[in-house]
């Protein structure tokens, strides 16, 4: 690990999970007109999204993370950013009712284009291609054209984030985020499901209290906080040349930012400590998170806090813990019980959708919802048990009404997995899944509560 930093440092480095392009001079021009184009986000922005990460590291609001697995250019239209966008607000209502405190929101949105692959050719009928990583690397038709690697991919990829960007930002500041519209955030198909019904009875409720609240002179004109909410984006920063384009040095404060998104994160197949994933988000000032699978080490964990956050400063860094729902217990307690140890200010979350793929009787990718669920309430359990603070969960989920995950109220069966399977890598939760996630979080946000009441009364 080299001693200065600079956005390039990462290119003497070893690096994992790169596709092979058949022509590096695309590539470079590629990159290089990327360099002049305009930042996606401001370092403006990101600090203002690692001020409300350093709350949550202090267990005074609560993370809330989701969006696609992978987005893709062919299921790109506004219908479906605003649908995702209105799950992540009805989430959000959800949890900070139980909560009692802010809700940092935060979207796999606007960058998330390329995933890590298990291998990287793939063979179908005696024939061997490389493997789909993603719409801004190469395509999932399994022709040889489709798989090369396409330079030009990272120029439309840019291009979609900018307009995403764009509606969600109109979306979260235009008024379309105002908490008196929260009955009409409720998609058809949720509103005919238990889950929306539950939604409705907490919807009334907080019409009520905005009610009170205009009676007493807080309005959507005297309290902006009513008619507008802040929404950040994220992706995980896997291909570098992409995130190196559009890194940037802030003209007020004359530090070094990736304008790829507000938040970047390190995956778990990327995050080696000489490694070129973890070189390039050190010297960011970026929010960063780090993946944290079975196989991380309490050793190998402090080494990389060490790393990524020198300085111990709240909000810079989130360690998102992927498990899988039967090893929790087992490689949670010891991690949390090492940072705790060393003092580390980190923000601790919880993704409990990778470690619990399995494949469908039916030959399809699926996630069991209460393999998904078991996950989270492990977390919960095993944060408490050390005295620690749950900050907050990470979905791959959708406001589609796909059929990708098993179970949940809906009772999704590997039969009906077929009906609407649209993603493009991993599956995803649905909207009415993805709220009846967010209730179960609240009930255990709510015990989380009442037991640190108790420990406050017997305290004192």
């Amino acid at each position: 690990m080299s001693a200065t930093w600079a956005p390039d440092t990462w290119r003497a480095l070893p690096i994992k999970q790169q596709p092979v392009y058949p022509d590096a001079a695309a590539l470079a021009a590629a990159t290089k007109t990327l360099q002049g184009y305009p930042p996606l986000v401001f370092a403006g922005e990101a600090r203002r999204l690692r001020q409300s990460l350093a709350a949550v590291s202090e267990g005074k609001a609560f993370l809330l993370q989701g969006g696609d697995c992978a987005e893709s250019f062919a299921e790109f239209n506004a219908n479906n950013i605003r649908d995702t966008f209105r799950v992540l607000l009805q989430m959000a209502v959800v949890l900070t009712f139980a909560a009692a405190c802010p809700i940092v929101k935060v979207g796999r949105l606007a960058g998330q284009f390329a995933k890590p692959r298990s291998a990287d050719a793939e063979t179908i009928d005696g024939v061997t291609l490389p493997a789909y990583r993603g719409d801004m690397i190469n395509g999932m038709e399994f022709t040889p054209a489709s798989r090369a690697p396409d330079p030009a991919r990272l120029v439309q990829a840019y291009s979609q984030s900018a307009a995403t960007l764009n509606l969600l930002r109109a979306f979260a500041q235009g008024g379309f985020a105002d908490l008196h519209r929260v009955h009409g955030w409720t998609l058809g198909f949720v509103a005919r499901s238990a889950q929306g019904a539950r939604y409705q009875e907490l919807a009334d409720r907080l019409t009520e209290a905005l009610g009170f609240m205009e009676a007493c002179g807080l309005t959507a004109e005297t309290a902006p906080q009513i008619r507008e909410t802040d929404f950040f984006t994220s992706h995980e920063a896997l291909f570098l040349p992409y995130e190196q384009a559009l890194t940037r040095i802030d003209s007020l404060t004359g530090d070094w930012y990736g304008c790829s998104a507000h938040m970047l994160w390190v995956g778990d197949r990327t995050r080696q400590p000489d490694g070129a994933h973890v070189e390039y988000l050190r010297g960011i000032l970026n929010p960063v998170g780090m993946k944290c699978g079975p196989t991380l080490a309490p050793d190998d964990l402090c080494r990389l806090i060490a790393i990524l956050n020198p300085r111990n400063e709240a909000g810079r860094l989130v360690l998102i813990a992927r498990m899988g729902s039967d090893k929790v217990d087992s490689n949670l307690a010891p991690l949390i019980r090492a940072v705790k140890r060393e003092g580390f200010r980190v923000v601790w979350s919880c993704d409990p959708m990778h470690g619990n793929t399995i494949k469908s009787s039916t030959g399809f990718k699926t996630r069991p919802f209460e393999r998904i669920l078991q996950e989270v309430r492990r977390y919960f359990a095993v944060h408490q048990a050390e005295g620690t603070f749950p900050g907050g969960v990470h979905f791959e989920m959708t406001g589609q009404d796909v059929t990708e995950c098993t179970g949940g109220a809906q009772a999704i069966t590997d039969e009906l997995l077929a009906d609407r399977y649209h993603t493009h890598c991993d599956p995803r939760m649905n909207a009415s899944q993805s709220l009846e996630m967010a209730f179960l979080i609240a009930e255990l946000l709510k015990a989380g509560r009442s037991v640190a009441k108790a420990n406050v009364a017997a305290a004192s």
